[in-house]
């Protein structure tokens, strides 16, 4: 029979999480180890994860290591960030896969999507570089901006895979990402490249993963002068 220690004990604990379920911090699901989907909201997770990984991510919450949990839960959000000191999950930082539709094609290596939940991102493809169109034309801009157009009409289904080597974002909170195709699953990074449009960018000297695919498919549309490395 157990002792009153023992029940006393199993009855705090259901109290505790009942009153965690309440008030939308956590749900009911996994109440010892949590992932995204045992929060209702993403401000619910990132409390949760303020409160309960001040070094660490045991949890595995906050998969690209930027201080912010559950990115892609709904909102109301919270982005404060965890203290000063945090380490995060960047030792066994983990690859985002986020799925989305196009809904406008900025530029060459930029596009603007709405996430499966919902959300609207602007999305920076990760490991190139287009000519400019906005705040000065330069050549080949425009033709960068025609081929993603063309590869990406809106509407069109991509998947978008973060780089655990480089940055969630960059500094005008951009998503960076590969985007692939879903109808064929080609990389839009790499083919912009491919045929001309783009060329390799490798931001702070940190090559990023598929770096060294990007290399040879530059050097196929260089040798070839396709793009603008035979318009420009």
């Amino acid at each position: 029979m157990p002792s009153r220690r023992h029940v006393l004990l199993v009855f705090a604990t259901l109290f505790v999480v009942a009153i965690l379920t309440a008030t939308g911090v956590v749900t009911p699901a996994h109440a010892a180890d949590r992932d995204c989907g045992d929060f209702a909201t993403q401000r619910a997770a990132q409390l949760f994860f303020l409160d309960n990984s001040p070094t660490v991510d045991p949890h595995a919450l906050d998969a690209d290591g930027d201080g912010v949990a559950c990115e892609s839960n709904a909102c109301p959000c919270l982005v404060q960030r965890a203290p000063v000191g945090f380490v995060g999950a960047a030792p066994t930082k983990r690859q985002v896969v986020q799925w989305a539709r196009v809904t406008h094609v900025v530029d060459g290596d930029t596009i603007d999507v709405r996430l499966s939940n919902r959300a609207e991102k602007s999305v920076r493809l990760v490991g190139i570089d287009t000519p400019e169109v906005y705040g000065g034309h330069e050549c080949g801009g425009k033709a960068a901006s025609v081929s993603l157009t063309t590869k990406l009409p809106v509407g069109t289904r991509v998947k978008l895979l973060s780089d655990p080597s480089q940055a969630a974002v960059d500094r005008y909170g951009r998503l960076l990402r590969y985007v692939e195709r879903v109808a064929d699953g080609r990389d839009m990074n790499r083919s912009q490249v491919y045929d001309g449009h783009a060329s390799v960018y490798v931001y702070d000297g940190v090559p990023f993963r598929r770096v060294s695919a990007y290399r040879a498919a530059q050097r196929f549309a260089q040798a070839g002068s396709l793009g603008a490395w035979g318009a420009c």
